[in-house]
């Protein structure tokens, strides 16, 4: 299965659709004026929105637009994961062990966004490390960079999908309007999404929550604005249950069909044979749930609305269950009951370190041994693969490729 794309990999990706093959500026060419022009005729459209001219001047008007983001294709991952290697270099050991750290270090914090929108804890977590690595790459100059000139390019010269660009880069000149950022705090991913859960302008403005109190909504600095509006995010536009969880894994009766788009109690699914993986009993037997299996002979499970209101953050089922399994180890539940086919356990951070280690030392750079999975790793260990004629040569960093970096050694 192809890689799933995170919610911001998804806005990106369907902007790169519209560049692809193009050099940077060629898109330019599809505007209808060049950029200071076009900057002027788009004021009005800034005005209506509340947007006075002396803001308006501050950020567009010495604005050179980013135009590497029309060749952003050329820089996007070129790696596809099997759903297994998706979900094991999500919900790896470094973010297990990290999340557990974050969830002690801001326990006072997450009870409290969990009081107020209902939303576990623990899945908060889940989608903190899966954005943003628990804000660990927010201002990251190699992942990140100033949205609005990358915003401005899209909302110029991006024919197919220009209305959207154009709200987008309304709704960041309203945030400076109201004092909740300046223009060269606002960094995030070329496609403008940006902070801890990595919120694009219009989630900032319309679930944006000041948590923190301190007279302004910011994703970015301490996590309590961005988490605190991600849960009203999953709350309201996701209408999250409280009180209810995400799903369960489940062993099937021989012959019963593994996928069900039927929303069903859990009892009636019961009374149909299926079980809960591992033996316990359904916590919550009135809650509703449809049946989901990613990839036959995998793992199967049950899917309650949270699921739902989780997806609804990112339009992509892995992405989801990333996320709540991520949330789930994090909390203290152990891996799937069932395997992927094919699939290898989780590598520890110990021997994510020793891959790491190894690659750099034969001339393959990994750009650190932090035991953190990114695309340097990625390329590394296909590099790596294509030379020693491992196959296939998918840049996953597992067993099979650190048993062949032993035996090379």
């Amino acid at each position: 299965m192809a890689l799933d794309l995170t919610r911001r990999g998804w806005l990106e990706g369907a902007a790169v659709l519209a560049f692809a093959g193009k050099p940077d500026g060629a898109q330019a060419q599809s505007a209808a004026q060049p950029f200071p022009q076009w900057a002027e005729t788009f004021r009005p459209r800034a005005r209506a929105r509340g947007v006075s001219d002396a803001t308006y001047n501050l950020v567009m008007a010495a604005m050179k637009p980013d135009t590497s983001v029309y060749a952003r294709d050329k820089a996007q991952p070129e790696f596809h994961e099997q759903v297994w290697q998706y979900i094991n270099r999500r919900v790896s050991d470094w973010r297990i062990t990290t999340g557990r750290e974050r969830a002690k270090e801001h326990a006072p914090l997450l009870a409290r966004i969990e009081r107020t929108y209902g939303v576990d804890r623990y899945t908060m977590l889940g989608l903190w490390g899966m954005e943003s690595a628990f804000g660990d790459v927010v201002t990251n100059p190699k992942h990140m960079r100033p949205i609005l000139p990358a915003l401005a390019a899209l909302a110029w010269g991006e024919p197919r999908r220009r209305p959207y660009w154009e709200q987008e880069l309304l709704n960041a000149l309203v945030i400076v309007e109201r004092g909740w950022a300046k223009p060269a705090e606002m960094i995030g991913s070329w496609a403008g999404a940006m902070g801890h859960t990595q919120w694009m302008p219009e989630v900032w403005l319309s679930m944006g929550v000041d948590f923190d109190g301190d007279g302004r909504v910011s994703p970015f600095g301490p996590p309590d604005d961005a988490l605190a509006g991600t849960a009203q995010y999953i709350a309201k536009r996701g209408h999250y249950r409280r009180g209810e969880g995400w799903g369960y894994e489940v062993v099937l009766p021989a012959g019963m069909n593994a996928n069900s788009a039927e929303m069903a109690p859990v009892t009636a699914w019961g009374e149909r044979g299926v079980r809960r993986a591992g033996g316990q009993l359904f916590p919550r037997p009135q809650e509703r749930a449809r049946l989901w299996q990613p990839v036959a002979g995998g793992p199967v499970f049950l899917l309650t609305k949270n699921f739902d209101a989780v997806r609804s953050y990112n339009p992509a089922n892995t992405y989801a269950l990333a996320i709540v399994h991520l949330g789930d180890r994090i909390r203290g539940d152990g891996p799937f009951a069932q395997s992927f086919p094919g699939g290898e356990r989780i590598l520890t951070l110990p021997e994510v370190q020793e891959i790491q280690q190894r690659l750099t030392a034969r001339g393959f750079d990994t750009d650190g041994t932090d035991g953190r999975v990114g695309n340097d790793t990625m390329r590394a260990v296909r590099a790596f693969q294509t030379k020693s004629g491992l196959a296939p040569a998918d840049g996953y960093p597992g067993l099979k490729v650190l048993a062949k970096l032993r035996e090379a050694s």
